[in-house]
């Protein structure tokens, strides 16, 4: 007797401009006709995947090409993201899968996202082997972490064309097959553009967005006296005069960032004019309630250093970059710099970093006088000399140790103005919308 043959799944493909995160539903929605032209142009959209008859999608993929990314998300019966995937668009024409996270739900009932769901992170690089980051307790266990042996064939795929990408539901939930795919319906939805909807205007809070590399922020307005700064835990802050340290002697025109302990440094350079530079501390005052002997205190703390190179303003701040960083893999709001494990950074010139290092390491490791001038009641802790050619190196504080980036300023023509380190949490502008 022959056996019947299974039916398959049907999945129907709708599109938008943008996908709500909180609401699990598109907006904007778009024909098939105007997401490729979309895609053609370079302009964002997002590909939904839907099972007719059940309410969660099982699939919805963001595509934004100016942002080398590409988003996925899948979703489970109760609406529950399960897998998330975070493919970059590098060489022009191939997707390497940067980062794949998976939840493990308990039970139907359990939330999204739920503290105790065990997780597993995939996070993949170009040229190396990347990480498997096992929480088999959820967010709030242990972790274990170990190289990833993922193929090249796994790990990139070409960029396909607009009709082609894959069903990664499919696999990942084993949808019975052959799936087949066919056009949903355009209806108006949320952001629809219709006479009747009021807020076509009006972006959801929860819009999915492409990540963005991390940004200065206002660090210019940390050297403006008189600006009004918050954080969250001193909400009412504000810029004083900049403490000037001295100078710092660059004569090889390549300044160095980086931790002074670092023998084979330096990890940044940024180019300047060869001499003498300013260096300068910036200083924010506040208030706050000292719990312990119940009485308010006023205080200063610096904020951020800088080389300042020119008088000119900077109109604009980049992020300083090792010719092996490339921003198209960086995390949302995630920044390149200078690691450290001593809270420590130096700027120096960069060509004489050997020698002075070596000077760095006599006066902090053996207490060698001769090898170190102190700053005293600085976050600029020393400064190295470098007999022959007068290059020198100058050591300062941050407040914690892992990765700091280094923002350089730049004027209206383009040239470098300045080179800032934030050394403890970035403030915000206290009249900022």
């Amino acid at each position: 007797m022959e056996r019947e043959r299974e039916p398959g799944t049907v999945v129907e493909v709708g599109y938008a401009q943008g996908w709500d995160l909180t609401a699990r539903a598109p907006w904007r929605p778009l024909s098939a006709e105007e997401a490729r032209e979309r895609d053609a142009a370079g302009l964002p959209y997002v590909a939904e995947y839907r099972i007719p008859g059940r309410e969660a999608p099982v699939e919805v993929r963001l595509v934004s090409w100016p942002d080398h990314h590409v988003g996925l998300w899948v979703y489970d019966e109760q609406g529950r993201r399960t897998h998330e995937a975070d493919y970059r668009l590098l060489d022009g024409d191939r997707l390497l899968t940067r980062i794949t996270r998976i939840w493990r739900y308990a039970g139907p009932d359990t939330a999204e996202f739920d503290e105790e769901a065990p997780q597993v992170t995939y996070t993949l690089h170009p040229d190396t082997r990347g990480i498997v980051s096992h929480a088999p307790r959820g967010s709030k266990g242990s972790r274990r972490e170990t190289l990833a042996d993922v193929p090249d064939g796994e790990k990139w795929r070409d960029r396909p064309a607009f009709e082609d990408w894959p069903v990664i539901s499919a696999q990942v939930q084993g949808l019975a097959e052959p799936v087949t795919l066919r056009a949903a319906a355009t209806v108006a939805g949320r952001g629809a553009d219709t006479d009747t909807d009021t807020a076509v205007d009006t972006e959801p809070a929860g819009l999915w967005r492409a990540p963005r590399p991390g940004t200065a922020g206002p660090v210019d307005a940390l050297f403006r006296p008189g600006t009004r700064m918050t954080t969250s835990a001193y909400p009412d802050m504000t810029v004083v005069e900049p403490r000037r340290s001295g100078t710092l002697n660059v004569p090889s025109g390549l300044l160095a960032i980086d931790c002074p302990h670092h023998a084979k440094g330096p990890r940044l350079t940024v180019a300047v004019p060869p001499g003498e530079h300013v260096l300068e501390e910036a200083q924010i005052a506040f208030g706050y309630h000292c719990m312990y002997d119940d009485r308010w205190v006023d205080t200063t703390e610096p904020t951020a250093v800088r080389l300042r190179v020119s008088e000119e303003p900077a109109v604009s701040w980049e992020m300083a970059l090792a010719p092996e960083d490339d921003v198209r893999l960086l995390q949302n709001g995630h920044a390149y710099g200078f690691g450290t494990d001593g809270a420590t950074g130096a700027f120096a010139d960069a060509v004489a970093w050997g020698p002075l290092q070596e000077r760095v390491d006599g006066a902090m490791d053996h207490n060698d006088p001769d090898d170190a001038e102190d700053f005293t009641g600085s976050m600029f802790l020393l400064r190295t000399r470098e007999p022959e050619s007068g290059a020198e190196l100058v050591a300062f504080a941050v407040c914690s140790d892992g990765y700091h980036p280094a923002w350089v300023g730049r004027s209206a023509e383009g040239d470098v103005v300045g080179v800032v380190v934030v050394v403890d949490e970035m403030p915000a502008l206290a009249d900022a919308p």
